[in-house]
């Protein structure tokens, strides 16, 4: 008789997986996402994305968590990497990429919220967080000035995004964040 830890390390790798994919797939779409796909890629079988999720809605909380979670932890280790201005810079590309999964999960996202099936996280406060640690950081090395508050970059970042589409132009969002880091920096 086997003992029951291998089923729970498979367990965690095939919810692992889904979760992978789920985040692939949902910033890849552009309209509804079948789960019959997710499990199909993520080579499982639907009954098995069922198990780890039992409704669309917990997959689709499980994914945008796990995208905030990285997106705001990654701040602090691009910092650890790179001087503030460079680290900013890759977080705002980190950023567009979580904004881009959230696309593909909007409307299941705003129904949960509305309804109340999923959490609704603190979202905005945590980006502002992570941006604000960059801030004060560069704010330390004279790269930025230091009369910026990181809300209003958060805004900004937004704006940025919502106005920006995959058809716009090409490199538009990256000249875009350039003039983000440009109007950051000491006069």
């Amino acid at each position: 008789m086997s003992s029951p830890r291998p089923g729970r390390a498979d367990a965690r790798r095939n919810r692992e997986k889904l979760l992978a994919v789920a985040r692939e797939v949902f910033a890849a779409a552009e309209g509804a996402v079948s789960l019959e796909a997710i499990a199909r890629e993520a080579g499982v079988g639907i009954g098995t994305l069922y198990r780890h999720f039992p409704t669309r809605e917990a997959l689709v909380e499980a994914v945008y968590a796990a995208e905030l979670d990285d997106v705001t932890a990654s701040a602090e280790q691009l910092l650890r990497e790179r001087p503030p201005e460079a680290a900013l810079r890759a977080w705002m590309e980190r950023y567009a990429a979580f904004v881009a999964t959230k696309r593909g999960m909007l409307d299941t996202l705003r129904a949960g919220w509305a309804s109340g099936a999923i959490a609704t996280p603190a979202t905005r406060e945590r980006i502002t967080g992570a941006i604000g640690a960059i801030l004060d950081a560069g704010t330390r090395t004279g790269e930025f000035r230091d009369d910026v508050d990181a809300g209003d970059v958060t805004t900004l970042l937004l704006g940025t995004l919502l106005a920006t589409t995959s058809d716009s132009p090409k490199g538009q969002v990256a000249r875009l964040f350039d003039l983000v880091v440009d109007a950051l920096r000491p006069r």
